[in-house]
């Protein structure tokens, strides 16, 4: 008997009626990246509100010659709608326990890693641990699977988060609506999912079994956690494991569609890069180079200027550091990504290789000499 097609949902998997999908896959189909010529990138660079056809043209190969003039627009608009504004969060990672078999993840089921989940004595003391830095945003990870990190265990840690932190979001597996709304209820505001790879044929082939091979079911996941109530939802692809134009396309797409649908979502854009795992540190980026990766930003604040753009530490310090001042608005800090870091020695392995290993202050450090605002939470609580 053959494998599932990734279409195929599981007997537990909630089913939406939902023409993203349909819109997204339809778009990126027809997107011929080399027929794109400069005086079409010229055209979309001058347009007022920028259209799918003129963000198809930016993020095209030959836009690449006008990486200046993207950043010059896209720094116009980041600073009148965020100002010299820069969030700051970190990431905290509850468990790496894992189900699925993702070619790219050191999480993955199978792979040679120490595995560990906090207890909630050992979640509380790194939330005080990241509290005591400053923060108060943070975002809980876990691994893909139930079994080590249930939907009731990860609704917990949101609770016990509320008491150290005003914002609270999740990376966590896909959920129904359901229960999405026990995580709400329990003080979570913002879902991000990546959907790594908007290539089905290529997702196939990488995400080898478990829940996140559903491909739909995953792609999904935003609007149900929106059905839900929460806030805002964030959106990313893993730059590098398929053709990137064509996965940054999808992304801004995605977010875009589900905006027209949901108005006051709030939205969130990562662009994070393939970066090298435990058992496989032969892992690149392929093509996607600094400047590519400037310019797939760029493209992305032209086309949503409200939209907050994360980048990760995945990406080199003097990289992050030049970027904030074009078109990042919100950035991580002191980041771990190993298991119980913050508060004492690391039990459990990491996910993949970070580059920039800076501490809260010194980022700190780094935003007040550039004249740039950090902000710790852009929100306040009413209990």
């Amino acid at each position: 008997m053959g494998k599932k097609s990734v279409f195929e949902y599981e007997s537990n998997m909630e089913e939406i009626h939902s023409n993203v999908l349909q819109n997204v896959l339809a778009e990126v189909s027809s997107y011929q990246k080399q027929n794109y010529t400069q005086a079409e990138v010229l055209k979309a660079l001058r347009s007022e509100n920028l259209s799918i056809e003129g963000l198809k043209a930016l993020l095209s190969p030959v836009a690449s010659e006008f990486l200046e003039e993207l950043a010059f627009k896209a720094r116009m608009l980041t600073k009148r709608h965020f100002g010299n504004s820069i969030t700051l969060f970190t990431p905290l990672y509850l468990s790496n326990y894992c189900e699925s078999k993702c070619v790219y993840c050191g999480f993955q089921k199978g792979n040679a890693i120490a595995r560990s989940k906090l207890s909630e004595i050992e979640i509380r003391a790194e939330m005080k641990a990241i509290a005591d830095t400053g923060l108060q945003e943070v975002l809980l990870l876990t691994g893909e699977g139930r079994e080590h990190a249930s939907v009731e265990y990860i609704a917990r840690a949101c609770k016990i988060a509320k008491e150290y932190f005003k914002v609270v979001g999740v990376e966590v597996y896909v959920m129904n609506v359901d229960e999405y709304e026990l995580l709400h209820k329990n003080g979570c505001e913002f879902v991000t999912i990546y959907q790594e790879t908007y290539n089905a044929n290529k997702y196939e082939k990488i995400h080898i079994f478990g829940e996140k091979r559903v491909f739909p079911y995953r792609f999904n996941g935003q609007e149900r956690a929106l059905k839900a109530g929460m806030r805002g939802v964030g959106f990313g692809a893993l730059l590098g494991i398929d053709e990137f134009e064509k996965d940054a396309l999808a992304t801004a797409l995605h977010a875009y569609f589900l905006q027209k649908a949901y108005p006051h979502t709030e939205l969130s854009l990562s662009a994070p890069r393939l970066r090298p795992i435990l058992g496989n540190r032969k892992i690149s980026p392929k093509d996607v180079t600094e400047a590519r990766f400037l310019q797939v930003l760029c493209a992305y604040r032209i086309f949503l200027p409200f939209a907050n753009i994360v980048v990760s530490t995945r990406e080199r310090a003097e990289f992050r550091d030049k970027i904030i001042d074009i078109v990042a608005t919100k950035i991580s800090a002191g980041v771990s990504v190993g298991i119980g870091e913050h508060s004492g020695e690391k039990k459990g392995d990491e996910q993949f290789e970070i580059s920039d290993h800076r501490s809260v202050d010194e980022i700190l450090t780094m935003l007040k000499s550039s004249n740039l605002q950090a902000v710790m939470s852009d929100s306040i609580y009413v209990g």
